[in-house]
Protein backbone atom coordinates (compact mmCIF):
# COMPACT_ATOMS: atom_id res chain seq x y z
CA UNK A 1 0.00 0.00 0.00
CA UNK A 2 1.42 3.02 -0.88
CA UNK A 3 1.49 6.40 1.21
CA UNK A 4 -1.24 7.84 -0.21
CA UNK A 5 -3.82 5.09 -0.04
CA UNK A 6 -2.60 4.68 3.45
CA UNK A 7 -3.83 8.17 3.89
CA UNK A 8 -6.72 7.84 2.42
CA UNK A 9 -7.96 4.84 4.23
CA UNK A 10 -7.10 6.30 7.81
CA UNK A 11 -8.42 9.64 6.54
CA UNK A 12 -11.97 7.97 5.31
CA UNK A 13 -11.92 5.75 8.20
CA UNK A 14 -11.64 8.75 10.59
CA UNK A 15 -14.68 10.08 8.11
CA UNK A 16 -12.75 13.13 7.54
CA UNK A 17 -12.66 14.93 3.99
CA UNK A 18 -9.60 16.08 2.44
CA UNK A 19 -9.96 19.38 3.68
CA UNK A 20 -10.82 18.89 7.10
CA UNK A 21 -7.24 16.86 6.80
CA UNK A 22 -5.69 19.77 5.57
CA UNK A 23 -7.06 21.88 8.14
CA UNK A 24 -6.22 19.68 10.95
CA UNK A 25 -2.51 19.15 10.20
CA UNK A 26 -1.63 22.58 8.54
CA UNK A 27 -1.63 22.01 5.05
CA UNK A 28 -3.31 22.74 1.79
CA UNK A 29 -6.04 21.33 0.01
CA UNK A 30 -3.98 20.64 -2.92
CA UNK A 31 -1.22 18.84 -1.04
CA UNK A 32 -3.75 16.51 1.02
CA UNK A 33 -4.57 15.76 -3.00
CA UNK A 34 -1.28 15.27 -3.91
CA UNK A 35 -0.53 12.75 -1.55
CA UNK A 36 -3.12 11.18 -2.23
CA UNK A 37 -3.74 11.17 -5.91
CA UNK A 38 -0.45 11.90 -7.29
CA UNK A 39 2.18 9.71 -5.29
CA UNK A 40 3.24 12.73 -3.44
CA UNK A 41 5.19 12.81 -0.07
CA UNK A 42 5.34 15.30 2.72
CA UNK A 43 8.56 17.89 2.47
CA UNK A 44 8.73 18.09 6.32
CA UNK A 45 9.33 14.91 8.62
CA UNK A 46 7.31 17.26 11.31
CA UNK A 47 3.98 16.41 8.58
CA UNK A 48 4.01 12.54 9.00
CA UNK A 49 3.97 12.98 13.13
CA UNK A 50 0.85 15.25 12.51
CA UNK A 51 -0.39 13.09 10.22
CA UNK A 52 -0.01 10.19 12.61
CA UNK A 53 -1.70 12.17 15.82
CA UNK A 54 -4.35 13.30 13.51
CA UNK A 55 -5.36 9.94 11.75
CA UNK A 56 -4.85 7.81 14.78
CA UNK A 57 -1.89 5.73 13.58
CA UNK A 58 1.80 5.24 14.74
CA UNK A 59 4.35 7.37 12.52
CA UNK A 60 6.12 3.77 10.84
CA UNK A 61 2.86 3.20 9.66
CA UNK A 62 3.17 5.74 7.12
CA UNK A 63 6.82 6.31 7.21
CA UNK A 64 8.84 3.53 4.98
CA UNK A 65 12.38 3.54 4.90
CA UNK A 66 11.92 4.77 0.95
CA UNK A 67 9.82 7.58 1.92
CA UNK A 68 12.18 8.78 4.99
CA UNK A 69 15.00 8.60 2.12
CA UNK A 70 13.00 10.85 -0.28
CA UNK A 71 11.36 13.40 2.21
CA UNK A 72 15.36 13.77 3.42
CA UNK A 73 16.33 14.44 0.25
CA UNK A 74 13.73 16.91 0.22
CA UNK A 75 14.66 18.72 2.83
CA UNK A 76 18.35 18.60 2.33
CA UNK A 77 18.38 19.16 -1.62
CA UNK A 78 14.50 20.36 -2.60
CA UNK A 79 12.32 18.92 -5.35
CA UNK A 80 15.52 18.15 -7.44
CA UNK A 81 16.64 16.45 -4.57
CA UNK A 82 13.30 14.23 -4.51
CA UNK A 83 13.16 13.82 -7.78
CA UNK A 84 16.81 12.45 -7.85
CA UNK A 85 15.84 10.15 -4.62
CA UNK A 86 12.94 8.55 -6.38
CA UNK A 87 15.12 7.53 -9.94
CA UNK A 88 17.35 5.96 -7.43
CA UNK A 89 15.01 3.76 -5.44
CA UNK A 90 13.21 2.93 -9.09
CA UNK A 91 16.14 2.26 -10.82
CA UNK A 92 17.33 0.06 -7.74
CA UNK A 93 14.04 -1.87 -7.69
CA UNK A 94 14.17 -2.74 -11.35
CA UNK A 95 17.80 -4.28 -11.01
CA UNK A 96 15.88 -6.24 -8.47
CA UNK A 97 13.20 -7.51 -10.86
CA UNK A 98 13.07 -11.44 -11.30
CA UNK A 99 16.55 -11.67 -9.18
CA UNK A 100 17.08 -14.09 -6.34
CA UNK A 101 18.16 -11.52 -3.82
CA UNK A 102 16.54 -12.17 -0.41
CA UNK A 103 14.80 -9.32 1.31
CA UNK A 104 17.45 -8.95 3.63
CA UNK A 105 19.91 -8.17 1.40
CA UNK A 106 17.93 -5.87 -0.93
CA UNK A 107 17.09 -4.19 2.69
CA UNK A 108 20.91 -4.33 3.18
CA UNK A 109 21.63 -2.65 -0.85
CA UNK A 110 19.04 -0.05 -0.79
CA UNK A 111 20.57 1.46 2.74
CA UNK A 112 23.76 1.09 1.07
CA UNK A 113 22.72 3.27 -2.16
CA UNK A 114 20.72 5.75 0.27
CA UNK A 115 23.60 6.34 2.09
CA UNK A 116 25.83 6.99 -0.54
CA UNK A 117 23.72 9.52 -2.34
CA UNK A 118 23.35 11.26 0.83
CA UNK A 119 26.83 11.47 1.34
CA UNK A 120 28.10 12.29 -2.11
CA UNK A 121 25.25 15.34 -2.18
CA UNK A 122 26.22 16.43 0.93
CA UNK A 123 30.25 16.24 -0.49
CA UNK A 124 29.49 18.15 -3.28
CA UNK A 125 28.02 21.47 -1.81
CA UNK A 126 31.83 21.51 -0.90
CA UNK A 127 32.19 22.13 -4.40
CA UNK A 128 29.74 24.42 -5.18
CA UNK A 129 30.05 27.99 -6.24
CA UNK A 130 28.68 30.06 -3.32
CA UNK A 131 26.61 31.85 -5.67
CA UNK A 132 24.24 28.92 -6.37
CA UNK A 133 23.81 28.16 -2.55
CA UNK A 134 20.68 28.48 -1.18
CA UNK A 135 21.03 30.56 2.07
CA UNK A 136 19.22 28.79 4.85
Amino acid sequence: MTFGEKVKTLRKTKDMSQTQLAQAIGVSLRTVGGWEKEGRYPKQHELYQKLADTLGCDVSYLMTEEESFITEATEQYGSRGAKQAQQILEQAAAMFAGGELSDEDKTAFMDEIQMLYLDSKRRAKKFTPKKYLNEK
